[in-house]
């Protein structure tokens, strides 16, 4: 009989969790709310994003809803870029194709490193809960200054789906990972 730790899966899960284990236990994060409605007491999607960081352990560094407009969501970017107690930022709503949608082009122009997976990803889960309808979502990560960042889709199934399926699963490893 084999040795458990001879086992694919077993070998498979081994070297990811110990790189994992690296990370901090906390991340200290920045909320970004794009919407043209919204306020912070109607954000149900930010505060979706709050809870689950917070029921994760990680620190809510700052938060904030502002106008999708790209000149606003660059300025909270750059701002994150020089703060040294930040180490993510994670960006709600502004991701479709309607006219207002501005903030991938805010948050791709600025994106010194990207993570293409995470879009892909993110849309091939999305595939299986809403069709074909998840090829329109422009969800992406990568990273600025230091920082990882996060854009992701404002309703909150797909915040949900963000956060617990890729996000709250790899931040503190990523995080871990910028830092070295």
């Amino acid at each position: 009989m084999a040795d458990q730790h001879d086992s694919p899966t077993r070998a498979a899960e081994s070297p990811s969790a110990d790189h994992k284990a690296h990370g901090p236990a906390s991340v200290a994060c920045r909320v970004i709310t794009c919407s043209d409605t919204r306020t912070p007491e109607t954000d149900t999607s930010g505060q979706l994003i709050r809870a689950l960081l917070e029921e994760a352990g990680h620190r809510i560094h700052a938060y904030h809803v502002v106008k999708d407009e790209p000149t606003h969501v660059r300025s909270l970017i750059r701002q994150s870029g020089v703060d040294d107690t930040l180490d993510a930022l994670i960006i709600n709503g502004g991701t479709g194709m309607s006219q207002r949608d501005s903030t991938f082009e805010a948050v791709n122009a600025l994106l010194e490193k990207h993570i293409p997976g995470f879009g892909e990803l993110f849309r091939s889960l999305s595939y299986k809960d809403i069709g074909s309808s998840a090829m329109l979502s422009r969800a992406l990560a990568g990273l600025y200054r230091g920082k990882v960042i996060f854009s992701i889709p404002g309703s909150s199934g797909a915040v949900r789906l963000a956060m617990e399926a890729l996000i709250l699963p790899e931040l503190s490893h990523l995080v871990g990972e910028i830092r070295k």
